[in-house]
C-alpha cells in the first residue's frame, strides 16, 4: 500500500514470512496484507470492504466493514467509488472467508482504478484465530 504504515523491521517467521501467517501460507507481499498488520492500523486508516455474501456477513464481520459481495462486485464499483469519495488512494483492505475472493476482488479493483488496495491474508478465518478468537467462525 502507498504509504504502508508499517515498520521496516516487521516480525518475521521461521520461514521468513511475516508473523501470525500459517506455516507455509503462499503470502503475496504486494498483494496482502496480514490481520496483525491490519489490527495495527489506525481506526480510519483503510476502507474495510467485505467480498462475501450476506449470509456470511450475517455469521461475523471486521467492524466498520461495507458490505460488496464479489458476484455483484463489478457492477458495483461506483458505488464504492462514492463510498471512498473517489479518492483512489484511499488504502481499501479486501476480505472473504480464507482469501480468494479477495485477492480476486483486490484485482478487479486495482483494474477499475484504485490504486491502494490489499487482501486480508487468510481471510476473516485467520482473523478470528489469530487476533479475535471470540469472533464467531463457520
Amino acid at each position: 500500500m502507498t504509504n504502508d504504515p508499517r515498520s521496516a523491521q516487521e516480525p518475521r517467521s521461521a520461514d521468513g514470512s511475516p508473523a501470525g501467517l500459517p506455516p507455509g501460507y503462499p503470502y503475496r507481499a504486494g498483494d496482502e496484507i496480514t490481520p496483525r498488520e491490519v489490527a495495527q492500523l489506525a481506526p480510519d486508516a483503510a476502507v474495510l470492504v467485505d467480498v462475501r455474501t450476506q449470509l456470511e456477513a450475517d455469521i461475523c464481520r471486521l467492524a466498520g466493514s461495507r458490505l460488496f459481495p464479489l458476484q455483484s462486485l463489478e457492477a458495483r464499483i461506483d458505488d464504492l467509488k462514492a463510498e471512498v469519495d473517489d479518492n483512489l488512494d484511499r488504502p481499501l483492505v479486501v476480505y472473504c472467508h480464507h482469501g480468494r475472493r479477495s485477492l480476486t476482488a483486490t484485482f478487479m479493483l486495482r483494474a477499475a482504478g484504485f490504486r491502494n488496495v490489499r487482501s486480508l491474508a487468510g481471510g476473516i478465518h485467520l482473523w478470528a484465530a489469530d487476533i479475535d478468537r471470540s469472533m464467531t467462525t463457520y
